[in-house]
């Protein structure tokens, strides 16, 4: 174990996390959603072959679960893909406080499908959290808009991908299932894209998409990386720097300031989270 070294490379992860969402909501106006989870997957796929199929070889191949893979990168394609429409919503920074919920769904989820017993402490922590969310994600001005529930839906998908994730962690060997979410993510958006293709005439547009799709693989690789350096509860705490990361990006990049509701949102959020992390721990 070299913990050091592992909140390092989470650090790290965080930063390629917010500099994605923020790409990505640059690019929201022109580039439409199918085509973008298209690229990301097709950036993610060649990587992740590139680099590890030369060190593993056919291993890389070989899965005991192939059911748990499946359902793991559909699930991971559908967080893809709402993440993509919220931020066309939400404010970059806002949209990665939410998205700090996910640890408090797991909760949810263990509790609803694995029958894990959650304490009132645990259930508090949860509304704290929902509370959060809710005041980030809350109407300013122009009335209700269903769009702003999207995050939310996210969190739940991005909860179940992480729960299926941490059977499978059990069996099979992190290389494998990042190969595989990429190879399945990119079969199942290669074959809807028909019905969700755009030409982009500029050549920045495609760079820029390709970018999102290397930052996604290279973050993901990184907390893999983190996770077989130092226990998951010493480095939760330290996913939470993507949300000033995010925040930063946001100002500089579009001048947006959350306000004092949203502020006020986004520290529950984090409290709730780090409580419960610490709790894990």
């Amino acid at each position: 174990m070299r913990p050091g070294l592992g909140i390092a490379l989470t650090v790290l992860a965080t930063l390629c996390f917010a500099a994605l969402d923020t790409v990505s909501q640059y690019l929201g106006p022109a580039v439409p959603v199918l085509m973008m989870v298209w690229l990301r997957y097709l950036t993610q796929a060649g990587l992740t072959a590139a680099l590890l199929l030369p060190q593993h070889g056919r291993a890389l191949l070989r899965t005991r679960a192939p059911h748990w893979q499946l359902l793991r990168a559909l699930l991971m394609v559908t967080s893809n893909t709402l993440a993509f429409l919220s931020l066309r919503h939400v404010p970059v920074g806002e949209f990665t406080a939410v998205m700090m919920l996910a640890p408090l769904a797991v909760t949810v989820l263990a509790a609803l499908l694995l029958g894990e017993r959650v304490r009132p402490v645990g259930w508090a922590l949860v509304a704290g959290g929902l509370l959060g969310a809710l005041l980030v994600v809350r109407p300013r001005g122009g009335g209700f808009q269903a769009a702003l529930l999207l995050p939310l839906l996210l969190v739940l998908a991005n909860a179940g991908y992480q729960v299926v994730t941490s059977r499978m962690v059990r069996t099979e060997h992190p290389g494998t299932t990042h190969f595989y979410t990429g190879l399945i993510g990119l079969a199942c958006c290669t074959l809807a894209l028909p019905w969700g293709w755009a030409p982009m005439a500029e050549g920045r547009l495609w760079a820029l998409a390709a970018l999102v799709g290397a930052l996604g693989s290279v973050g993901h690789y990184l907390l893999i990386r983190a996770y077989s350096l130092a226990p998951a509860a010493r480095l939760t705490p330290f996913l939470y720097c993507q949300v000033g990361f995010a925040t930063l990006a946001g100002w500089l990049a579009f001048g947006h300031r959350p306000d004092g509701w949203a502020w006020l949102g986004i520290g529950l959020i984090a409290l709730c989270g780090w409580l419960g992390a610490r709790r894990r721990g």
